[in-house]
C-alpha cells in the first residue's frame, strides 16, 4: 500500500532545488534523505508534511494520513511550555493523557525534565521534546529533519534504538548528515539532486557505493557521446571540403545531416553529477619541530562558576596526534577545549610549545561575530587582497551578495565553511576543534576528514559524529569519574561499555 506518492515533484527558489522527483513511500520504508547543505532536504520534508506546496508535480497521500513532522528548529511559541505540556498539546483525545507518559518513557526522558520549560533545556532535549510531541499525535509516519543535531553520543544511541524498535511496517523519512546513524536506521536512500535524484533500496554506505557506480557510468556515457559527436563533426568537415571542391550537392546535404546528428547527441548528453561543495574545505599545516605541542600536567578543569569537573593527569599531544575527547554530556569535554585554548594566553598547568600555531573552532562558531561581514572577517585577519578574498568566499559557498552582509545572516552550513576557510588561511600546525562537523553536510564532513588526515597537523577534537571519530582519531581520551585517561579506542564508548 502506497502512503505517499510523488510524481514529477519540483521546487525552486533562486535556482532549482530538485525537479522531476518520483518517489513512493509505503509501509516498512525507512528512507534516508541525503543532499548538500541548502539543496532541498528540509523543503522536501515540508512538502511531504503538507506545510508548503511544490512548484511543480503532484503529491498524493492516502486518505486520512497523519504525518508526524519534526523540524530542525523549535517554534519560539513553544519555548514557554513545559516538556510535558508541549507533548500533551498534540493528543488527538485530551482524555488520553496516559499517552504523554508512554511517549516520554519510550524516549527515556527523566522525570525531572518533564516539568521544566523548554527554554531551560538544551537544544538536544528540545529536539526530543518535539519528537515526543510528534509521536504522541499517533502519526502514520514520521518525517525527521536532522534528528541527531545537538544530541550527544548516548542520546543518539538511544534515539537509534527507539527507531529500530518501532513496528517493522512503520515508515520514517529522515534527513541527516550523520552517516553512522543513517546506516543503522534506514533501508532506502534518496540522493536529492537538482536535475536527477537517485534512490536505492539500501542504507547510506551501501547506497553511496551504488551511486558512485551510477555516476561513473554516466561519466563514461557522457564522454562516449561527446567523442561520438566530435567524430561526426570531423567527418562533416571533411565532406564539406570535398563537396565544395567537387560541387556535389549530395555531399553538402550529407554534411548537414552529420552536423544535425552531432547536435542531437550533444543536446541529449548530460554530464555526470559534480558535487562542488566537497572541494570548498581545505586545510594546511605550517609545520613544527617541537615533539610535544601541548602538555597537560594535572590541570584542574572546572565549570565557568568554578566547580571541579576533573583532573587531566599527565598527558601530552605530539606531532601527528589526532586526539578525540570522549565522555557523556556535562562531564567537561568543551571545558577541556576551552582550557587548552586559554593556555595559549599564558603559562599554567597546560603548557603550549612556542612554535605551535593554533587553529580554533568551537561548536557555536563564536570566533565569527554575527555583526562582522564575511568579507571583513577575511580582509581584517589576512593579507590576501579584496579580489582574492571574494573568490575564496565564493568558493566556500558565500556568494558575492552575501559577502558584505552580516555573518549572522548566513546559514549554519555557510558559517561552518567560512570557519574552515579562516582555519586554512591561519595555516595552523595544531587544530583545536569542538564539534567541527556541526552544520557540515556529508561532502563537507568527508572533505574535512581528508584534510585532517592528509596535512599531518595535530588536533584535539570533540565530536558526536561516530563516522568522523572513527575516520579521524588515532588517540582517544575519556573523561570518566572526574578524571581524564587514555583509552584504546572509541568503540567501547559508542556501545555504552565505558563513560
Amino acid at each position: 500500500m502506497t502512503m505517499i506518492n510523488l510524481r514529477g515533484l519540483g521546487f525552486q527558489f533562486a535556482e532549482p532545488l530538485f525537479a522531476n522527483l518520483n518517489l513512493t513511500i509505503g509501509p516498512g520504508d525507512r528512507i534516508g534523505l541525503v543532499a548538500a547543505n541548502g539543496r532541498g532536504k528540509s523543503t522536501l520534508l515540508r512538502c511531504l508534511a503538507g506545510e508548503v506546496e511544490p512548484v511543480s508535480g503532484v503529491i498524493t497521500r492516502s486518505r486520512g494520513l497523519r504525518a508526524g513532522y519534526v523540524a530542525q528548529e523549535i517554534p519560539p511559541a513553544f519555548l514557554g511550555l513545559t516538556f510535558r505540556a508541549l507533548v500533551q498539546q498534540a493528543l488527538l483525545d485530551p482524555s488520553e493523557d496516559w499517552r504523554v507518559d508512554v511517549a516520554l518513557d519510550e524516549l527515556d526522558v527523566p522525570l525531572e525534565f518533564r516539568g521544566r520549560l523548554l527554554r531551560e533545556l538544551s537544544g538536544g532535549w528540545q529536539r526530543l521534546a518535539m519528537l515526543a510531541r510528534a509521536w504522541a499525535s499517533e502519526p502514520d509516519l514520521l518525517l525527521l529533519d536532522e534528528p541527531t543535531n545537538h544530541l550527544d553520543l548516548s542520546r543518539i544511541g538511544k534515539l537509534q534504538g527507539w527507531l529500530q524498535a518501532l513496528p517493522r511496517e512503520f515508515p520514517v523519512v529522515i534527513a541527516s548528515h550523520d552517516r553512522a546513524f543513517l546506516d543503522e536506521v534506514t533501508n532506502r536512500t534518496l540522493f536529492l539532486r537538482a536535475e536527477k535524484s537517485v534512490v536505492f533500496a539500501l542504507p547510506f554506505t551501501q547506497a553511496r557505493t551504488a551511486l558512485a557506480e551510477v555516476d561513473a557510468a554516466d561519466a563514461r556515457r557522457f564522454e562516449n557521446d561527446m567523442a561520438k559527436a566530435q567524430q561526426l563533426r570531423k567527418q562533416a568537415a571533411k565532406l564539406k571540403n570535398i563537396g565544395i571542391n567537387s560541387g556535389s550537392d549530395l555531399l553538402i546535404t550529407k554534411t548537414k545531416q552529420l552536423k544535425d546528428r552531432a547536435d542531437k547527441i550533444e543536446e541529449a548528453a548530460r554530464p555526470s553529477f559534480l558535487d562542488r561543495s566537497a572541494g570548498a574545505i581545505k586545510l594546511g599545516n605550517s609545520g613544527t619541530h617541537a615533539k610535544a605541542l601541548v602538555t597537560l600536567d594535572d590541570a584542574l578543569i572546572a565549570t565557568p562558576d568554578g566547580a571541579l569537573l576533573f583532573k587531566t593527569g599527565k598527558l601530552w599531544i605530539e606531532r601527528g596526534d589526532r586526539i578525540v575527547v570522549l565522555g557523556k554530556n556535562g562531564v567537561g569535554k568543551t571545558q577541556l577545549v576551552r582550557a587548552v585554548h586559554a593556555a595559549f594566553g599564558g603559562p599554567g598547568a597546560i603548557r603550549v610549545s612556542p612554535s605551535v600555531v593554533l587553529g580554533y573552532s568551537d561548536q557555536g562558531l563564536s570566533q565569527l561575530a554575527d555583526r562582522d561581514t564575511p568579507a571583513g572577517v577575511i580582509s581584517a585577519r589576512f593579507d590576501v587582497g579584496d579580489q582574492a578574498a571574494r573568490t575564496m568566499l565564493a568558493g566556500v559557498g558565500v556568494n558575492v551578495d552575501m559577502q558584505a552582509g552580516p555573518t549572522g545572516k548566513l546559514s549554519g552550513g555557510q558559517k561552518a565553511r567560512l570557519a574552515m576557510l579562516v582555519l586554512r588561511l591561519t595555516r595552523p600546525n595544531f587544530y583545536l576543534l569542538d564539534e567541527p562537523t556541526n552544520h557540515l553536510d556529508i561532502a563537507g564532513q568527508e572533505a574535512l576528514e581528508g584534510e585532517l588526515l592528509a596535512n599531518g597537523a595535530a588536533c584535539l577534537l570533540v565530536s558526536h559524529d561516530r563516522s568522523f571519530v572513527r575516520n579521524v582519531g588515532n588517540r582517544f581520551w575519556l573523561i570518566e569519574g572526574k578524571r581524564l585517561r587514555e583509552v584504546e579506542g572509541a568503540e567501547g564508548f559508542f556501545k555504552g561499555e565505558m563513560g
